[in-house]
């Protein structure tokens, strides 16, 4: 089982069920040919014919034919989880051209079951800790990883989570009936890249980057 720890029951539950997919996910992935893979993720090819993929801002490299992981800066195995999330991206990725067109996860398939919990633990979560500098530290946050500004609300930034999944992070200033919040957004393609478990854990874990540069870039 995966165990990354301090995680809320639901969100520890989707990453328990993404352990079985690691060994399932490298058996399907044998029989695909690896310049086919690149095409559809949008990994490159470095020359030793290691996928390169860029996930969360660091680069790991996969390595057919047993596709084992490093992380490509220090020659690491990375976090189970982390494998898995990188394995799955390559078997569901299709090639699907990234829209940016935005939607709530509560949109994403099945996603309404799982809103009200990825509401609390990845959008007031980040509400909350962003604190009162709110749309000035989103700023922050935005400018050191990369951030691309997007029409949507007060403040919206997409950012590059995998080669073809943009999350947003947008906020939505307040006024003395409502106090300011964030939605965390995917685009409405992210479903051919990812299942919606998955996405849940990469919105946590934007959430978690934009908060930690917002702090450290003051």
């Amino acid at each position: 089982m995966l165990r990354p720890g301090g995680h809320p029951p639901k969100v520890q539950e989707w990453y328990d069920k993404l352990a079985p997919l690691v060994a399932e996910s490298r058996e399907r992935l044998k029989s695909t040919a690896p310049a086919k893979l690149a095409l559809r993720s949008g990994c490159t090819r470095d020359p030793d014919g290691a996928l390169r993929l860029a996930f969360m801002w660091r680069d790991y490299l996969i390595r057919p034919p047993d596709f084992s992981i490093e992380q490509a800066d220090t020659g690491k195995t990375p976090a189970s989880f982390t494998q898995a999330l990188i394995l799955t991206y390559l078997v569901s990725a299709d090639g699907t051209t990234p829209s940016r067109r935005w939607q709530g996860f509560r949109e994403l398939p099945d996603g309404m079951f799982y809103a009200q919990a990825f509401r609390g633990y990845a959008e007031d979560r980040l509400a909350r800790e962003l604190g009162a500098e709110g749309m000035a530290a989103l700023h922050r946050a935005a400018q050191a990883l990369d951030g691309q500004p997007i029409d949507v609300g007060d403040a919206g930034y997409a950012f590059t989570v995998m080669p073809h999944i943009h999350v947003a992070a947008v906020y939505w200033l307040g006024d003395e009936d409502f106090p300011s919040r964030t939605s965390i957004l995917f685009e409405d393609t992210a479903s051919h890249y990812m299942p919606t478990d998955g996405l849940a854990i990469l919105g946590s874990h934007l959430a978690t980057a934009i908060v930690k540069a917002a702090h450290t870039h003051t």
